[in-house]
């Protein structure tokens, strides 16, 4: 099973689309892995560099509400999964990035304003590790820690134990 965590990307915008995640310009591209130099490329935040090594390193994502809105693509999953980016946690997504993350065996981690406010106050340098059975979350930051629990329904955590919807199908059928 994947490793659920690591260093933590804050994006402190609601409504981050996909064509944000990933412009549209690159999706005749025809690996994933082309798509990799150009994750969050169009995003606009204040201060925010797509190039920056945190980008880089990241291995989650701490963000607000509706991510992933606006195209149903799922190269704006893709290009986190080749960026080794495999954990989102916000206050929502959007209906159709939520499922791609999990038919890519991929967490979208929602979780109260509250307990994402208390992730943004760890601020740059947390990490962040992911029990995925026991749907817990726990992040770290010098001396400062916050652990969370958050709750998957049984398919999805299926899909997400399993490596994504082709290896479930695999196993199942």
């Amino acid at each position: 099973m994947k490793n659920f965590g690591g260093p933590a990307l804050f994006l402190d915008r609601s409504d981050i689309n996909t064509d944000e995640i990933i412009p549209a310009r690159y999706l005749t591209e025809i690996t994933k892995m082309a798509l990799q130099p150009y994750i969050l490329e169009d995003l606009k935040i204040g201060g925010f560099d797509p190039g920056s090594e945190a980008v880089r390193q990241a291995n989650v994502i701490v963000t607000r509400a509706n991510f992933g809105c606006g195209s149903s693509r799922e190269h704006a999953v893709w290009v986190f999964e080749v960026n080794d980016i495999n954990v989102v946690v916000a206050e929502s997504f959007a209906r159709i990035f939520r499922q791609n993350m999990f038919n890519c065996g991929m967490l979208a981690i929602e979780l109260p304003r509250k307990d994402i406010d208390a992730l943004f106050g760890l601020g740059e340098g947390t990490a962040v590790a992911v029990d995925v059975a026991g749907e817990r979350l726990t992040a770290k930051n010098g001396d400062q820690e916050v652990s969370l629990g958050f709750t998957l329904n049984g398919f999805d955590k299926e899909l997400v134990l399993a490596g994504g919807w082709l290896a479930y199908a695999d196993r199942k059928y």
